[in-house]
């Protein structure tokens, strides 16, 4: 099986506009690390909304959670790694027991930023069972993609996107 064969612009044209390129960007990251679901997601004060997810069906945007009790609150505090293959091990991600979390066996998140530095909310997986340590050579796309998202960001009218 080789690589298909492509040609002319239709697969490589821009997205119409940001709330697209997060469901391709989730998609991709889906198809090429696999875990079980993928999010963008916007903190609204104590709420963490969920802006698309991958697969679509499983968590539909505009879900809130609590921001608090988050695993991507503790990781952009710096309290939890990136990457965690098995939540159990890590002490900031083993306290997350409620809601979704209870389930929720590895984590990875990367922040999404504004243009002036502040947190708009994180690209991130869920699985509901432990990832092989292989799984943390996934984070520099994720990373890639989440910096992309974060400078397509900037050209976007916040009032577009949805709130919770």
């Amino acid at each position: 099986m080789g690589i298909p064969e492509t040609s002319g612009i239709a697969d490589v044209r821009p997205w119409p506009d940001w709330l697209t390129a997060a469901e391709g960007a989730l998609a991709f990251l889906h198809e090429q690390l696999g875990w079980d679901v993928w999010a963008v997601t916007r903190v609204e004060g104590a709420a963490q909304v969920v802006v698309r997810a991958s697969p679509p069906d499983l968590v539909p945007p505009g879900t809130e959670l609590s921001w608090d009790e988050s695993f991507c609150r503790r990781m952009v505090e710096g309290s939890g790694p990136r990457v965690a293959t098995v939540t159990a091990a890590v002490p900031a991600y083993a306290r997350c027991t409620a809601g979704l979390a209870s389930g929720v066996a590895a984590y990875l998140g990367v922040p999404l930023a504004t243009h002036d530095g502040e947190l708009f909310g994180t690209v991130c997986a869920i699985s509901f069972r432990a990832q092989p340590r292989t799984a943390t050579r996934g984070l520099p796309t994720v990373e890639f993609v989440a910096r992309m998202l974060s400078t397509l960001l900037v050209h976007t009218d916040r009032q577009a996107l949805p709130t919770g």
